[in-house]
C-alpha cells in the first residue's frame, strides 16, 4: 500500500503542479490512471489543447477507434499527444470549428511547447522533409514483420511436435520480436498488425493507454503509468521513500520472475477488470487464443500437450519481452527521472530527450531496430511515423540539436543493462539539471 500522501509533502512531480491522483489507490490500472487524469486535468468535461477547450466528438468520430479514443481522453488536456500524433498542420486548422471557450485554469503539466521552442522546430523541419521522403522502407517494415509471424507459427508448431524446449525457446524469442515489432503500429490508425501485440499479453486496448497516453507523453515520470505499475517490486523512482535499499536490492533478484510471469499477470488483471464490470472484452482479445488452437487443431499432441507447449513459449516470450522492454532506453542514472532536478527549458522534446538514451548498437540492422525498440526518441517524439521513415529523419534531428547545443546520446545493450540495474538501486535524485554543463 502506498504511504499516507496527504501527511507527506516530499510526494510531488516536477513536470506538473499536483500529485497524481491515482496514485492514491493501489493498486494501479488504466481505469484508476484515466479515473485521476480526468480529475488532475481539469478539462471540464471537455478536450484541452494548451489553453483553450474543445469539443472533438465529432471529429473523432470520423476515425477507426475513435470510439474507444471519445472515452479516454474526453475530459484530458491532450496537448502532447495532439502535437505529436498530427505531424501535418490540417488538424491544427480545424481546431477552430471545435472550440469552446478558454480554460478556466492553467494547465497541470508544465511542460513548454513555444512555435520557437526545440519541439516545434525540430517537427516543422521533419514535416517539411516528410513532403520528400520516400516511403519504401515502411514495405520492408511490414515484409520484417510478417516473416516474424510466420516464424512464430513455424517454431510452435515444431517445438510443440518435436516436445523440444530448444525450438520453444526460439519461438518464445519470435513471439516476444513480434509483439515488440507490433509496436510500430501501435500508435497508427487501426491495422491488422498492430493486433498481433494480443498473441502475448491479453491487454491490447489498456496497453495503447498505458504506452501510448501515459509512458509515451510523461515517460519516466510520477504520471508514467508503464513506470508505476512495476511497483512495489521494481522502483525507478530515485527516492527512499518510494522503495529502501533493500528492497531494490532484493527488486535486482526478482526482476527475472516479474519479466516471466508478466502475461499471465496482464491476462488475469483483464479477466478481473471484466468480470466485475470495470472492463469490457473486446473481440481482439480473442486473437491472445489462436496460438494454442492454432497448436491444438494442427499437430495431434492432444489439448493439455498443445496448452503446456503454449505455456512455455509465452513464459519464455514474456521474459525476452520484460527484458528487453526496462533496458531499452529509459533507466540509468544519467536520465532523468521524476525527482530529478529538471531544466530550466521546460520544451516537451527537450524532456523526452532528458528521459532516453539510445540504443546506438542497433542502427546498422533494421530487424533489430524494429524488435529492440531502435530509434527511441524520435519514436517517441513523432509516434506515427514508421521506423523505416524514422531512420531518415537523423539530418534534421542533428541540424536541431546543434542550433539548441543539446546531443542524442548513445550506449550499446550492455551499458543500458547496466544502468537499468544501477537506477534501480539509486535512492538519491540528481540535483544538477540535465543540459547543464555540470551535469555533463
Amino acid at each position: 500500500m502506498p504511504p499516507n500522501v496527504e501527511l507527506e509533502d516530499w510526494r510531488v512531480s516536477g513536470i506538473s503542479r499536483t500529485y497524481p491522483s491515482y496514485r492514491k489507490q493501489w493498486p494501479v490500472s488504466d481505469e484508476s490512471w484515466l479515473e485521476g487524469k480526468h480529475k488532475d486535468d481539469e478539462a471540464e468535461g471537455l478536450w484541452r489543447i494548451r489553453d483553450k477547450l474543445y469539443d472533438l466528438t465529432d471529429f473523432a468520430q470520423r476515425h477507426p477507434g475513435g470510439a474507444f479514443w471519445i472515452e479516454c481522453t474526453k475530459g484530458t488536456d491532450i496537448t502532447e499527444p495532439f502535437e505529436s500524433h498530427h505531424i501535418e498542420e490540417h488538424a491544427a486548422r480545424l481546431l477552430g470549428k471545435f472550440e469552446v471557450r478558454d480554460a478556466k485554469k492553467p494547465r497541470n503539466y508544465k511542460f513548454a511547447l513555444e512555435e520557437n521552442g526545440f519541439y516545434l522546430t525540430l517537427k516543422r523541419r521533419v514535416r517539411e522533409k516528410l513532403r520528400k521522403i520516400k516511403y519504401q522502407p515502411t514495405r520492408k517494415t511490414d515484409l520484417l514483420h510478417t516473416g516474424i509471424l510466420i516464424s512464430v507459427l513455424l517454431f510452435s508448431w515444431t517445438s510443440t511436435v518435436a516436445d523440444s524446449l530448444i525450438l520453444r525457446a526460439f519461438a518464445g524469442l519470435a513471439l516476444s520480436w513480434l509483439v515488440i515489432s507490433a509496436h510500430n503500429y501501435f500508435h497508427q490508425r487501426d491495422n491488422w498488425r498492430m493486433y498481433s501485440f494480443n498473441l502475448l499479453l491479453l491487454n491490447f486496448a489498456n496497453w495503447r493507454i498505458s504506452h501510448a497516453l501515459s509512458h509515451h507523453v510523461y515517460p519516466n515520470s510520477l504520471h508514467d503509468l508503464e513506470m508505476t505499475m512495476f511497483e512495489p517490486f521494481v522502483c525507478w523512482v530515485p527516492s527512499k521513500h518510494y522503495a529502501s535499499k533493500p528492497q531494490r536490492v532484493i527488486s535486482l533478484l526478482t526482476s527475472p520472475i516479474i519479466y516471466t510471469v508478466l502475461s499471465v499477470v496482464q491476462f488475469t488483471q483483464r479477466l478481473v477488470y471484466s468480470l466485475v464490470k470495470r472492463n469490457v472484452m473486446y473481440w481482439h482479445d480473442i486473437l491472445g487464443f489462436s496460438l494454442p488452437l492454432f497448436l491444438y487443431l494442427s499437430t495431434n499432441v492432444g489439448f493439455s500437450a498443445a496448452i503446456t507447449s503454449w505455456i512455455i513459449i509465452l513464459g519464455i516470450a514474456s521474459f525476452i519481452f520484460g527484458f528487453i522492454g526496462v533496458t531499452a532506453a529509459h533507466h540509468d542514472p544519467r536520465i532523468y527521472h521524476d525527482g530529478d532536478a529538471p531544466r530550466a527549458d521546460r520544451d516537451w522534446g527537450l524532456f523526452q530527450l532528458d528521459t532516453i538514451i539510445d540504443r546506438g548498437d542497433l542502427k546498422w540492422s533494421d530487424l533489430l531496430v524494429l524488435t529492440h525498440f531502435g530509434e527511441h526518441a524520435l519514436h517517441h517524439m513523432f509516434p506515427t511515423l514508421d521506423h523505416g521513415v524514422l531512420k531518415q529523419l537523423y539530418p534534421e534531428l542533428q541540424q536541431t540539436l546543434a542550433e539548441f547545443k543539446c546531443e542524442l546520446r548513445e550506449i550499446n545493450h550492455w551499458g543500458h543493462i547496466k544502468g537499468q540495474n544501477q537506477q534501480l538501486l539509486r535512492t538519491k535524485p540528481n540535483p544538477i539539471p540535465q543540459g547543464s554543463k555540470k551535469f555533463e
